[in-house]
């Protein structure tokens, strides 16, 4: 995991390289969903980031579907992270900030960011024990927030 995250002037360089490797153009739309994205502090649908690029930059016109497949290139480049919903989609985050975990309340969709530094040192530790390198992890813990809790 990389211990700095990259400004933006440098993400953009490596979105441009990623277009052009994948014989995409670099355009506007692309380039002001990446800022929206790396300025973003919280999870997003692409529905809520459409809305976000829209009232952030009334200008310009971006399509939904040009959200949705930019968001699909920026993950398969590891520059957002999705969170899984099932039937209720996706959440997306600024994939290249630094690394935790996450705890999900099935009833309202509440997430809840963490780092455990003993379940970092214990996941190395059953990967030493089985001779495997681990390059990455992603951690959901599902369960019912205590607001949740409350209302049952």
């Amino acid at each position: 995991m990389s211990s700095s995250i990259p400004g933006y002037e440098e993400l953009l360089d490596r979105l441009k390289q990623v277009l052009r490797r994948n014989g995409l153009k670099h355009t506007v739309q692309r380039e002001l969903i990446l800022r929206v994205i790396y300025d973003c502090d919280e999870h997003f649908s692409p529905e809520e980031l459409h809305q976000k690029v829209q009232h952030r930059f009334p200008d310009t016109r971006v399509g939904i579907a040009t959200i949705y497949r930019t968001l699909s290139l920026l993950e398969s480049e590891k520059m957002v992270t999705s969170v899984s919903f099932g039937v209720n989609g996706k959440k997306y985050e600024f994939g290249m900030k630094h690394h935790h975990d996450h705890m999900i309340c099935d009833h309202c969709g509440l997430m809840i960011e963490f780092v455990d530094n003993t379940i970092e040192t214990r996941q190395s530790a059953i990967a030493q024990e089985h001779r495997f390198e681990i390059t990455g992890h992603i951690m959901q813990i599902h369960g019912v927030c205590h607001d949740c809790q409350q209302k049952d």
